[in-house]
């Protein structure tokens, strides 16, 4: 496997791991609140934490979203465009997304420090910790977003989304 690959089949397996323990204390968050509210012992900090598990699970999925076609795409019409039309559009797209991304990193970090100075009330903890998934989602997507653009522009791939089993 060439580096390149190794680099991004790493990227895509800290994404996956990254939504799977976000999701997987989603789940534990709600189960514990459920179990709570049925024995009349529901611990406030359990909706807090799902909502930053949530929050997490989004940091980390998007970028794997976005590799695989589950973001919103209207692609309808872009498919049945003649010749190379499709391709052109899919790497503009590409572009596009990672241009933004990259964009709003700056304005994203300085979100993530404005968190300092604040705590998360039922939890206490730090929100900096929590305003980061917007930074973390934004990096997640510029980084695909890349390796779409260098993909395409290198013949390795054609813009298409890239389905999970193949990265493996």
């Amino acid at each position: 496997m060439p580096r390149a690959d190794r680099i991004i089949h790493l990227i895509t397996r800290i994404a996956q791991w990254g939504t799977g323990l976000s999701f997987a204390l989603l789940i534990g968050a709600v189960l514990l609140q459920v179990i709570g509210r049925l024995t009349g012992f529901a611990p406030v900090w359990t909706e807090e934490l799902t909502r930053y598990a949530l929050l997490f699970a989004v940091a980390f999925g998007a970028g794997l979203a976005f590799r695989s076609g589950d973001l919103v795409n209207v692609d309808v019409v872009c498919e049945y465009l003649p010749g190379r039309l499709p391709w052109l559009l899919r790497l503009f797209s590409a572009i596009a997304t990672g241009a933004l991304a990259v964009y709003l990193l700056p304005h994203a970090w300085r979100y993530v420090a404005i968190g300092k100075m604040q705590t998360s009330p039922a939890l206490g903890v730090r929100m900096d910790a929590i305003h980061f998934t917007v930074f973390l989602m934004l990096v997640f997507l510029a980084v695909f977003a890349a390796l779409r653009v260098l993909g395409m522009l290198t013949g390795a791939e054609d813009g298409k989304p890239v389905k999970p089993e193949e990265d493996l």
